[in-house]
């Protein structure tokens, strides 16, 4: 059975590796010409992907590579006297089995661990997909394919083809998140300072094995922005119109993201589709259930829906008509606790009011002071679907691998 998989980030190279163990044949196409570099931002892994990662071998590689973050220090705007928190609490009151990564490091350990076995296509993409499977590439190839995966995130071409505009499935859940990549001068070791004022979150923070830092930017706006996604330079407008009054070391920050050529920028937005699949076209990760970025999991959700996926399709003898029903079903109500979880945290990480922050504040203040037990059981009991990313059980598809 022949397998197209659109995109080379996370879900894509997941979901090739699990099909090539299962003996499909598989290709990835990536419209970058390589892979991509784009500095990137923290991501996390919990338990279920972090089960999935061990059973793929590579959980060693990306724990060398985890940023290390050991601690959180928060101000709020206009108040000199910081919040400190131990980052193993806060990620505890998620899950009991996490690890936090660099986007880019952990694509490119999924891309080494899969590039031997799979062909992978730099620089081209879907131009269409007919009925039967039959797929025109960019560049003006055609070739048929039994099944195809659109793993290409929250802007999905694959998407756009077959289900038909963005606009009809995505819900805009309140704010914003910018990334850069900025030098780290303030010699931040596994540490992370950020600074808050009602509807705004603006950070720093460095990893391990950094050299720069990745300044970090969240805020809410009573209605959604008119921009478009590809035009960084009035996304960078954006930013410093949101951020312009905000002391601290924001200036500097604004100053650092405005010369990054490694610039992110995005609406904090979940996607709602009725079904992920339509005929032999089918969609995973953020393509087809982004529960928001930098706040739902999605990274985490990514790795374990490629990994259902595969393995329902495996299940099912690579019979789509029966493997994708299956694989919505087996994830479905993970996909839709995590968009809850991502709603509740963006009111907890930018609370809308300065009475609301200011409780938020004292709140986080006293649990600073407690035992490392007794402060992560207070994160948790505060964070509404606590358990979304440690309590989905991950299934054995082992028996349907192939020798050798």
């Amino acid at each position: 059975m022949k397998v197209l998989i659109s995109g080379a980030s996370v879900a894509g190279p997941v979901l090739a590796y699990w099909l090539s163990r299962y003996g499909f044949t598989v290709t990835v196409v990536e419209r970058s010409p390589t892979l991509r570099k784009t500095g990137g931002h923290a991501v996390d892994l919990f338990r279920p992907a972090m089960e999935i990662v061990e059973r793929m071998g590579v959980l060693e590689r990306i724990s060398a590579r985890s940023t290390g973050t050991q601690s959180l220090v928060a101000y709020r705007d206009g108040d000199p006297r910081p919040v400190e928190l131990k980052m193993p609490d806060v990620a505890g009151a998620v899950s009991d089995r996490h690890v936090e990564i660099m986007r880019d490091d952990l694509s490119e350990i999924f891309y080494e661990a899969t590039r031997h076995d799979v062909e992978y296509v730099f620089g081209d993409s879907i131009a269409s997909i007919s009925d039967d499977g039959e797929v025109v590439f960019d560049g003006g190839r055609e070739e048929r394919f039994d099944l195809v995966a659109g793993a290409d995130g929250l802007h999905s071409n694959v998407r756009r083809l077959v289900f038909g505009p963005e606009s009809g499935f995505t819900t805009w859940i309140g704010a914003y998140l910018a990334v850069a990549s900025v030098p780290n001068h303030l010699g931040l070791d596994r540490r992370l300072e950020a600074v808050r004022a009602a509807g705004r979150l603006a950070g720093v923070y460095s990893a391990a094995h950094m050299d720069d830092a990745r300044a970090l930017f969240l805020f809410k706006t009573p209605a959604e922005l008119d921009y478009h996604h590809r035009d960084i330079p009035r996304q960078k407008e954006i930013l410093r119109e949101q951020f312009a009054h905000l002391g601290w070391e924001v200036p500097r920050l604004l100053d650092e993201a405005e010369r990054s050529p490694a610039f992110y920028f995005d609406s904090i937005t979940q996607l709602r589709l009725d079904s992920w699949s339509r005929g032999r076209v089918t969609l995973v990760g953020d393509a087809g259930y982004s529960p928001g970025p930098a706040l739902g999991g999605g990274t985490s959700l990514a790795v374990v829906g490629a990994y259902v996926l595969a393995g329902e399709l495996a299940a099912h003898g690579g019979d789509h008509t029966r493997a994708l029903p299956a694989y919505e079903a087996e994830i479905g109500d993970y996909v839709r606790r995590s968009r809850a979880f991502a709603v509740d945290m963006a009111a907890k990480l930018v609370p809308d009011t300065p009475f609301a922050l200011w409780g938020m504040t004292q709140a986080l203040r006293l649990i600073s002071r407690l035992p490392t037990g007794l402060a992560t059981a207070a994160m948790k009991f505060g964070t509404r679907s606590a358990s979304v990313h440690h309590s989905f059980p991950v299934k054995d598809y082992s028996a349907f691998a192939k020798a050798g």
